[in-house]
């Protein structure tokens, strides 16, 4: 187990007046939660511009993201990464959970759907076709464009995708749940609610595959509660990712891209 660390934030600094009102910009929840909304919100708007415009505004949400998080990196000191053989076993494991229960689990609209309809409500509709993400059939005349496209996927979901999600959900969402003033809380803290709350939220935001999802945040919560630390659940998310992404290029299934 990790001891517990004290960041002083930007906000109670010796330059600040007495009993002055921090800047929104100095907060320590900024950095933690401000470039989690913008990769959501840019990504809300994926396909909606333009035909293709999904792939641009990927890229541009994993740049811009990545960019601001590196500016921000001194005020994240938690955001480092580190090598465990229980974030290897981790990532894999979990990898190959995501992948073993693809299409057998049903999606949370499709669950509703079917809970509905058992209840005594209209009949479930047939389940609709995967959306594939694939700049390579999108860009089948310009190859270049198409696999660079691929490249910042992957990139993305193995380098700035992990530090995002786990600062976000185990970093802050967990450790201000026990508590608001969270830097104070060491990431070794177990917390019954907090461990629920977290996973819980981190599953149900894949609404594809909330169960994986939901096993998924436990694990690597408990990596950070055992190490006391958040860079083994960065490497552990890191390596499902680039595993998963590995089998959707390997195998041509474009659907786990």
């Amino acid at each position: 187990m990790g001891s517990s660390f004290n960041v002083e934030s930007p906000a109670m600094s010796s330059s600040s007046p007495a009993g002055a009102r921090p800047s929104l910009l100095s907060m320590p929840e900024m950095p933690r939660v401000l470039p989690f909304v913008l990769f959501l919100g840019v990504g809300a708007l994926a396909g909606k511009a333009f035909t293709g415009s999904e792939y641009w505004m990927y890229a541009a949400k994993t740049i811009g993201v990545g960019a601001l998080l590196w500016a921000w990196r001194r005020r994240l000191p938690e955001m480092r990464w580190a090598f465990s053989v229980e974030a290897l076993v981790v990532g894999l494991a979990i990898a190959a959970l995501w992948l073993g229960l693809s299409g057998h689990i049903p999606s949370l609209g499709r669950l509703w759907d079917l809970i509905r309809e058992a209840t005594g409500g209209p009949p479930a509709p047939a389940p609709k076709p995967v959306e594939v993400w694939n700049p390579v059939v999108h860009f089948a005349g310009q190859p270049i464009l198409g696999w660079g496209f691929v490249l910042i996927r992957v990139l993305g979901r193995s380098l700035v995708v992990p530090a995002l999600e786990e600062v976000f959900y185990r970093s802050f969402m967990y450790r201000y749940i026990v508590k608001p003033e969270f830097e104070s809380v060491a990431h070794s803290t177990f917390h019954l609610g907090a461990f629920l709350v977290t996973s819980a939220f981190f599953g149900l935001s894949h609404t594809d595959h909330w169960l994986p999802g939901v096993l998924c945040g436990m694990s690597y919560q408990w990596l950070v509660l055992r190490k006391g630390r958040l860079g083994d659940a960065m490497l552990a998310h890191a390596i499902t990712n680039l595993a998963i992404s590995g089998y959707a290029i390997g195998t041509g299934r474009w659907e786990f891209s």
